[in-house]
């Protein structure tokens, strides 16, 4: 292909140069941030030679090439354009600089909560467990000491990362906000120190306040379970620290910012942004909750069916403030069986469509997708399924809708956050014939409406070729025959590079992936940091977290270790080979920490994919569900 050419169309079709405010590119798209996306003609650009899919996300539109090729396509695109090569933490912060303020908001609160949902996750787990411990016991179902050291640990362990959720958010916070995260930790454990009244365990009220200057009384009451308070308090604690570090001589920088920060920050917290903000954070929680309280459950009937909507444009990062702030006012979350609802319906709609479709390729996808769903992880099932008809999507929202007003009108409640579909029950081991319920409601709605009406099943007509049939038989064997040892000549095997256990597409989670504009293939979740060269090849593209290769067997695939990793720039990967080498089967191509990369929050999950199937008959996966590294992983005919 031209590649120039290719790039000149991209660069007319996204508005000119005068649009472009910075460009990169990863191991298969090229990212563009627009200044006017009213400017770009995306449905052209798809049909630009070379272009496999547009899509926008993270304020960015991403123009999906494949690997070897997007570099290619790229050099030509800036060359073109007359603009200098930006690295990929530039595209991402002019992204997002360049989004709304509520998407940037939105997109704020993701980074601080997503990395302390498992702590989250785990207390409310454990909360589950005991509160279901303790009703069996007080109804004697069971016999059960509460004096038995295993039961005093587990019980003090349940509620920690509530007790101290303040901590975990100011550190969370502090690293997004560019403060100290240790500083911003220190904020949080102000806001719930000994010697303020614990809110969880006062019960005959206030018992102090303190004078601020004369000018007005503030309770002495400490910020257990609260969320925007802390939240508000770091980016303040931040905004002085950037501002004394700008001011302040190096000398003596290391005493007086963090002193001034936290005492500063400290004295606003507990005069100023604590109360104000703990009187906002209960009026929009006791708001959110009249609206789930409206009779006969039609506020959560509307709020059920909008879920997943909101999924789509990643407003659902915000709800777990929601959820937190519902814990820390009535001692369960309410919200969290509306989105559990909303996620089983559409995993619901997405079985649908794989038990009535006869396209094998959309069954394959289908199927794992619902599974995935009925997990709580509903992407692959949304973007991978039920978006692409539409009609599933709507059946799955007004299912999720239903299964919600009988939560409310239940009134179904959560001990914690974080998880919701079939493990969702543990959090509210309180009532599980309710959640039971609700699952069946919400999935049998979503279920039949896709089934009835969500999806038409097109069948092919196919010629059976009757007149062929009366042929020479001995003829058409001898055919078949040469087909047959023509197509066992033809299969090349590509062996596993990593060991682990082997996956869908679509349950990675990643909308492309998931859609296989890519091409096929299957991914693998490491049970080991190492990469190796699957057969002999020449490396088209080495980009840290990916591998490019186009094999001595024709086969060219992409090894893309983790999803959305493209954000970590490299860090917690090691190459050992460079672009346009050479390499042997089972060379070591590249080392990651697994570790590492889990507790930034990515998954490791990886995409191996034939990036060029459409040259092939077909792409076939093992069978096996573990496989170690070098073993058989794909056959391509």
């Amino acid at each position: 292909m031209d590649y120039k050419h290719t790039a000149a169309e991209v660069l007319r079709l996204i508005g000119g140069r005068d649009n472009i405010i910075s460009a990169a590119h990863c191991a298969t798209r090229l990212r563009i941030v627009i200044a006017d996306n009213s400017k770009v003609s995306k449905e052209a650009l798809e049909d630009v030679d070379g272009v496999k899919g547009v899509f926008e996300a993270s304020g960015q539109l991403q123009i999906i090439f494949g690997t070897g090729l997007v570099n290619k396509v790229y050099d030509a695109f800036i060359e073109n354009a007359g603009i200098s090569a930006s690295t990929k933490e530039e595209v991402k912060a002019d992204a997002a600089s360049k989004g709304s303020f509520f998407k940037r908001f939105i997109k704020t609160l993701g980074d601080i909560f997503v990395p302390i949902i498992p702590a989250i996750v785990a207390s409310g787990f454990l909360m589950g467990i005991m509160e279901t411990l303790n009703f069996l016991s007080n109804n004697g179902y069971i016999s059960l000491s509460n004096e038995s050291t295993l039961f005093i640990l587990a019980n003090m362990f349940a509620n920690t990362a509530y007790v101290f959720l303040p901590v975990l958010i100011g550190f969370s916070a502090g690293k997004v906000f560019g403060a100290n995260p240790f500083l911003g930790g220190v904020i949080g454990m102000i806001m719930v120190h000994p010697n303020l009244q614990n809110a969880w365990t006062m019960t005959g009220g206030v018992e102090q306040y303190l004078d601020v200057f004369g000018l007005w009384n503030v309770p002495l009451v400490g910020y257990q379970g609260h969320v925007i308070s802390v939240i508000i308090a770091v980016f303040v604690m931040a905004t002085i620290e950037k501002w004394l570090h700008k001011r302040v001589p190096a000398m003596f920088d290391l005493f007086v910012t963090p002193l001034v920060s936290v005492f500063v920050t400290g004295f606003l917290t507990m005069t100023v942004i604590g109360p104000v903000f703990n009187f906002v954070e209960s009026g929009i929680i006791n708001a959110i909750q009249s609206l789930i309280a409206l009779p006969l459950g039609i506020g959560s009937l509307v709020m059920g069916a909008l879920y997943a909507p909101t999924v789509v444009t990643g407003i659902h990062h915000m709800y777990t403030i929601i959820d937190l702030g519902q814990i820390q006012e009535f001692g369960y979350t309410y919200w969290l069986p509306l989105a559990s609802s909303a996620n089983i319906a559409q995993g619901a709609a997405a079985l649908a469509v794989a038990l009535k479709t006869k396209d094998q390729k959309l069954k394959s996808m289908a199927l794992p997708s619902s599974l995935s769903a009925f997990m709580g992880i509903t992407e692959p099932a949304i973007f991978g399924v039920n978006l692409r008809f539409f009609r599933p999507f709507i059946c799955a929202c007004i299912g999720g809708g239903c299964g919600a007003m009988f939560a409310s009108i239940t009134s179904l409640g959560a001990s914690g956050t974080g998880v919701t579909g079939i493990f969702g029950i543990l959090l509210c081991l309180n009532a599980p014939v309710k959640y039971i319920l609700m699952f069946l409601i919400a999935a049998g709605v979503s279920f039949v409406l896709t089934w009835l009406f969500g999806y038409e099943n097109k069948k092919t007509e196919q010629k059976k070729g009757n007149d062929i049939a009366k042929a020479d038989t001995q003829d058409h064997c001898e055919t078949a025959e040469k087909a047959d040892e023509k197509s066992a000549e033809d299969e090349k095997n590509v062996s596993a590079p990593l060991a682990g256990a082997v996956v869908s597409l679509t349950e990675t989670g990643d909308e492309t992936f998931a859609s296989k504009v890519l091409g096929e293939g299957v991914a693998i979740e490491p049970s080991e940091g190492k990469v190796y060269a699957p057969f002999d090849a020449t490396i088209t593209a080495m980009m840290g977290h990916a591998v490019g290769l186009t094999g001595k067997n024709g086969v060219e695939l992409l090894i893309h270790v983790g999803i959305d990793t493209v954000k970590l720039d490299g860090k917690h990967y090691k190459p050992h080979c460079e672009e346009g080498q050479e390499v042997k089967a089972g060379t070591l191509l590249l080392e990651f920490d697994r570790d590492a990369i889990q507790k930034e929050g990515y998954r490791t999950v990886t995409p191996i994919i034939v990036t060029n199937a459409d040259d092939y008959k077909a792409v076939e996966g093992t069978e096996q569900k573990t496989v170690s590294a070098l073993e058989t992983l794909l056959t391509v005919k």
